[in-house]
């Protein structure tokens, strides 16, 4: 990185994020944002609003993107960074449509996006492309200067992201009574996607048997394993697990889940796990209601000790890794040579999204890759 924190030709740093309700009103409306287009029926929305329920129809997103936002700032303005850093939403108040007429009011017009998933995949990275240039098109026929956006490569494999996440495996071993510890395994946990989503994700060259999304968690695991057996002197057996499926029961999604991980688990005899939800930037409701509540309830059936691991949330170092992927593009966008940091077998991700990358169903326009109509 050089010695001057410049982030030119970058005005401005967006944090974009899924969103979630902030009290029991919002939940439905807030599942419509989400559902828009399947012709879910309003009664089918209370049925899957009930996880927001049990916490009171609060999701813990939206505190948890205050706490990140908090921690980006106060890195920046410690490193001597000048870069001013806002937040949208996909589905839920702040919109990503209204920071964006905010950013270009206040004179924005070179747009750096980071997003609160690491992984490469349809509802991960081209979902929130495209509502970008969703949001972009409304501005423009608005009669708004439109600015350029650019997103930030997946940090999937960046120390930063990793670091915080072994120290939360570390901690979770420790916790557990000492005579089933040295014998836990670690169960690396993801959000299930369909398989055909799966297989296509990444670029088109790496499509097929599970794609960039499977090999890129297998990477991150890969890592922390190591890095808890370097540091315990113990080898725990691990597996990638999977969790909050939805859809039609008709249509194939990874597997296996984590509950039925942890019966097989139980049979096989071992005496505890470790579930680290790798998959998650932060302790949103899928972790809060599939880990904490659900799988930690089977595991009580069971019998079988669990414990859940932290995730990366607002720690500092995942702060300072922002900062270093935002100072990493920047260079790169002034034509400089840029060594991009990353771990593990895979290497840097793309800076640019490639046609064909991460594909919908249905083709719509994505702001922020080779393919933009916002170029």
């Amino acid at each position: 990185m050089p010695d001057v924190l410049d982030a030119t030709p970058y005005d401005a740093l967006l944090l974009l994020s899924f969103g979630g309700p902030e009290g029991p009103d919002d939940v439905v409306p807030f599942l419509e944002n989400v559902t828009r287009g399947r012709g879910i029926p309003k009664e089918r929305l209370k049925e899957v609003g009930q996880h927001y329920f049990l916490f009171g129809g609060v999701s813990p997103i939206n505190d948890q993107n205050r706490a990140l936002l908090d921690a980006l700032r106060k890195d920046f303005a410690d490193h001597g960074l000048d870069l001013p850093v806002y937040w949208g939403n996909r589905n839920w108040a702040p919109y990503l449509t209204d920071t964006l007429r905010e950013m270009v009011a206040d004179g924005r017009r070179r747009i750096l996006v980071l997003a609160t998933s690491a992984y490469a995949s349809y509802s991960g990275c081209r979902q929130y492309r495209e509502n970008l240039a969703e949001s972009l098109a409304t501005l423009e026929a608005e009669g708004l200067e439109v600015p350029k956006v650019d997103k930030l490569r997946h940090y999937f494999n960046h120390p930063g992201f990793l670091e915080p996440m072994i120290d939360g495996v570390l901690e979770s071993l420790a916790d557990l009574p000492e005579d089933v510890r040295s014998g836990a395994h670690l169960a690396f946990s993801t959000h299930s996607i369909p398989t055909a989503a799966a297989d296509s994700s990444g670029p088109v060259e790496g499509h097929g048997d599970g794609g960039a999304y499977v090999e890129e968690h297998l990477d991150v695991a890969r890592l922390i394993a190591d890095a808890v057996s370097e540091r315990t002197g113990i080898d725990h057996p691990w597996q990638l697990v999977y969790q909050s499926r939805s859809g039609a029961p008709q249509i194939p999604w990874l597997e296996p889940d984590i509950c039925d991980h942890l019966e097989e688990r139980h049979k096989a005899g071992v005496p505890a796990v470790v579930m680290a939800p790798i998959g998650f930037v932060s302790d949103h409701m899928e972790v809060l209601y599939d880990l904490d509540t659900e799988a930690t309830a089977k595991a009580g059936e069971l019998g079988l000790p669990v414990r859940r691991s932290a995730t990366v949330g607002a720690d500092p170092r995942f702060a300072a890794a922002v900062r270093e992927l935002v100072l990493e593009r920047s260079a790169a966008e002034r034509g400089q040579q840029v060594t991009p940091c990353a771990l593990g077998a895979l290497g840097a991700s793309h800076n640019l999204c490639p046609v064909g990358c991460c594909p919908a169903r249905a083709p719509r326009p994505a702001a922020a890759g080779a393919d933009s109509p916002y170029a």
